[in-house]
């Protein structure tokens, strides 16, 4: 029993999946406070406001599969080795047919498996095994049973179901067979250039992905979440907590590429102009102005989307269809948005809530103007990230553009409207306490519901990895220990007060994989922080890149690990968005910024000693290397240089390069831990003097 929590309670915890205790980062066994725990479970759905209810709750978790006949979703490997486990009543025949993706029937084949019957609301149950056969083509199938004799209501209605079949191992694109590449880092709304509309756009991407190849012999371009935000002021500027994962920000289109702008009037390009000139100054602007920039910009593709929408009726209508209805709910929520506001679940009408509601049709019939030019604008930013993944390649990329893909959406964000019961209500991610956020971290997002992704056929997450790959050379998922097992956080609780509860990893890593290799992309796992040792062992083998950060990689004698030690299946780099670019970590900016913003569990001083002797240490290192001469140490310049030396010295397959390091930036792009307390995410590029930089001086180094 875990520290006095009552039996039942713990039984139904490890039966939904859900921790009781857990390992802190200091090595501390640390239980979870029975209240949060009842909240998290209550959060999956169980009753447990009794000791009758957590008994009823405990029952009904384990007969719960012996209730359907098919399970709602089968992922298997190619190899085979899976089995179908399906429920009649005992002593009934069964068939089960798989109709596959592509066309076409197979029988599954029945194999022996001795299982006692159980007896569920007075009927014996009983269980049959099929096999899932090796030749299955990958992809996207459905289960059907034929039964022989009786069944009960819940048996009848459960006879279909998914099966995903995904590869043993995501394999490497055949361009990554020679030798591993470097490519450039960078937050994309940074970088600005005298074109751009006071933020850095698909324009600059274009620029920065082929002077990074043609210049620095780059073969990708990892860039931040370009998720969709709000389309109303105030927008987030964190890309991390963006309103849906599926759709682009369309802040990021570039106005002065937009497809088919050559039918557009003179009076059209006049207006536009105008718009352009009028957000000329945000170019220059020392904190990025999201909101101004895309009131700016979004009057001018109106301008644009009523002259040329006509014209491209036709591919845009067909491109609506085959999205189908996840991007008119998305257009709808934004419509709404510029009405009631984005916090749908708090301000909206009651009647709107609900995105299959007779009121939300009617907006959609009312409205249709308006939605059409949503889902045009995501038209536009995919016809634009399709370009500049082809100028990439174009370019001399051997990957080209790895986008991110964010652990969480905004939790009254379009996505959480339109998601509905996938996602889990009155609990939000975060992380426990670590070394570099010793208060443990609220994210503010609603997680998964592991049950109903499964009772879903996983739809909404693989169309989420779908889209995000979609004109990719790879992805990079943020926290990618989150398709493992995430950290719940009951609301009103702290951080400290969570417990984790864990996924399905052969479905959320199996389709990931099996979503890369219908793209033909890589995939980049951030797997930094509290992580369980086999969780890397199975990303390795199947195929998953991990991530190595010079500054976390340490080896057991308390020195740096030397680079021929790093793993070759990663994204070795010398900093992370979560820490200052090199100049300013040496120059122990990141101790500065937590003291100022009381971050800190330790007396200020005892903390920059401590940052000063791994510095101290690292310094040593590169000296006993030949990367840095002896006389160089304290000499920031030359310890970020010998840095990346040591970087280029790993057998990574992969090695990153930060923009901010390219030109030398010191401050921090975001301090986790912290909202308002720090400008996080609206910080424009700029140089070791803090003065801000344009694309078209990043071009001349």
């Amino acid at each position: 029993m875990s520290d006095s929590l009552p039996q039942p309670l713990v039984d139904l915890a490890q039966a939904k999946g859900v921790s009781t205790d857990y390992w802190d980062w200091q090595g501390r066994h640390t239980h979870i406070p029975e209240t949060a725990l009842r909240k998290v479970l209550t959060a999956l759905g169980e009753d447990v406001s009794s000791v009758a209810a957590v008994a009823a709750s405990l029952h009904e978790a384990r007969v719960a599969g012996w209730r359907r006949t098919l399970p709602p979703t089968v992922v298997a490997r190619a190899a085979g080795n899976r089995r179908v486990l399906v429920h009649v009543v005992h002593g009934s025949g069964v068939r089960v047919r798989v109709r596959l993706e592509g066309g076409g029937e197979r029988d599954l084949v029945q194999v022996e498996h001795n299982v006692s019957a159980v007896e569920v609301d007075g009927v014996l149950v009983g269980e049959a095994a099929f096999e899932v056969p090796a030749d299955l083509p990958l992809g996207y199938h459905q289960l059907a049973v034929d039964v022989e004799g009786e069944l009960t209501p819940s048996l009848a209605e459960s006879r279909s179901g998914t099966l995903v079949v995904v590869p043993d191992r995501l394999d490497l694109p055949a361009a990554l067979a020679g030798e591993p590449a470097t490519g450039l880092m960078t937050q994309l709304y940074q970088v600005r250039s005298e074109r751009s509309w006071g933020i850095g756009d698909l324009g600059v991407l274009r620029e920065l992905a082929s002077w990074a190849a043609e210049r620095h012999g780059h073969d990708f371009v990892l860039v931040n979440p370009l998720h969709a935000a709000e389309p109303v002021a105030p927008i987030e500027p964190s890309p991390y907590l963006p309103t849906s994962r599926r759709f682009v920000n369309p802040m990021y289109i570039d106005v002065e590429s937009l497809p088919g702008a050559e039918g557009l009037s003179a009076e059209a390009r006049a207006r536009i102009a105008g718009l352009g000139g009028e957000a000329a100054p945000l170019n220059r602007s020392e904190v990025l102005e999201r909101d101004a920039s895309w009131t700016l910009k979004r009057q001018a593709l109106q301008a644009a989307f009523a002259e040329l929408a006509p014209q491209q009726a036709g591919e845009l209508d067909a491109w609506v269809e085959a999205e189908g209805e996840g991007l008119v709910r998305f257009a709808t929520w934004c419509v709404l948005a510029e009405t009631h506001g984005p916090l749908w679940d708090t301000e909206w009408p009651v009647e709107l809530r609900d995105p299959r509601s007779s009121a939300v049709a009617a907006v959609q019939q009312d409205r249709a103007d308006e939605i059409a030019f949503v889902c045009w604008l995501q038209w536009v930013a995919q016809q634009q990230l399709a370009t500049v993944q082809d100028a990439a390649r174009e370019a001399g990329m051997r990957v080209g553009v790895i986008h991110d893909l964010a652990v969480g959406i905004h939790p009254e964000g379009a996505d959480s409207w339109a998601l509905g019961s996938a996602l889990a209500r009155g609990v939000t991610v975060g992380a426990p306490p670590d070394q570099f956020n010793q208060r443990g971290q609220d994210w503010s997002q609603p997680p998964w519901r592991p049950d109903r992704l499964a009772d879903l056929g996983y739809r909404p997450y693989r169309e989420m990895i779908q889209s995000v790959l979609r004109d990719a050379g790879g992805v990079r998922v943020d926290h990618i220990i989150g398709l493992f097992r995430l950290w719940w956080i009951p609301e009103g609780h702290a951080p400290t007060d969570g417990a984790y509860v864990r996924y399905d990893h052969e479905a959320m890593i199996g389709i990931l994989a099996l979503e890369a290799h219908r793209a033909g992309a890589l995939v980049v796992g951030e797997d930094l922080g509290v992580v369980e040792p086999w969780v890397r062992e199975h990303l390795t083998e199947r195929g998953i890149l991990g991530t190595s950060v010079v500054w976390f990689e340490w080896g057991d004698d308390g020195r740096p690990l030397p680079p021929e030690a790093y793993r070759r299946l990663c994204l070795a780099t010398v900093t992370t968005h979560d820490l200052p670019p090199t100049a300013g970590y040496l120059g122990l900016r990141h101790v500065d910024l937590r003291d100022e913003l009381g971050l800190l569990t330790r007396p200020v001083e005892e903390e920059r000693e401590a940052e000063r002797a791994v510095v101290g240490i690292v310094e040593d290192t590169l000296v006993a290397a030949g990367l840095l001469a002896a006389d160089a140490r304290g000499d920031i310049p030359a310890v970020a240089a010998a840095l990346h030396d040591w970087l280029a010295a790993t057998p990574s397959l992969l090695k990153g390069v930060a923009l901010t390091d390219l030109v030398g930036d010191v401050r921090t792009i975001n301090q986790p831990g912290t909202d308002e307390e720090y400008a996080n995410w609206r910080l424009p590029l700029a140089g070791p003097d803090e003065q801000t930089l344009l694309l078209e001086d990043v071009a001349g180094l």
